[in-house]
């Protein structure tokens, strides 16, 4: 494996670890887990999205249609 093949599975490695972690926070605060996908792998402020739906009562679909 060459350097170049090393560093594109790290980044893939590292960007399945942020989605995973993203949905798991999303997850506890309340989205439905197809709405959590997608807010996970979406460039969506984290949050924004937890403040959303956590703090200002918005639900998890209208705090979705905002962000994304």
């Amino acid at each position: 494996m060459d350097e170049t093949t090393t560093t594109l599975e790290t980044g893939i490695d590292e960007r399945a670890k942020v989605e995973s972690w993203r949905l798991h926070v999303l997850a506890e605060a309340g989205y439905p887990l197809p709405l959590a996908e997608r807010l996970a792998r979406s460039g969506a402020d984290l949050h924004e999205a937890v403040t959303l739906v956590a703090e200002r009562g918005c639900t998890p679909e209208l705090a979705a249609e905002i962000l994304l």
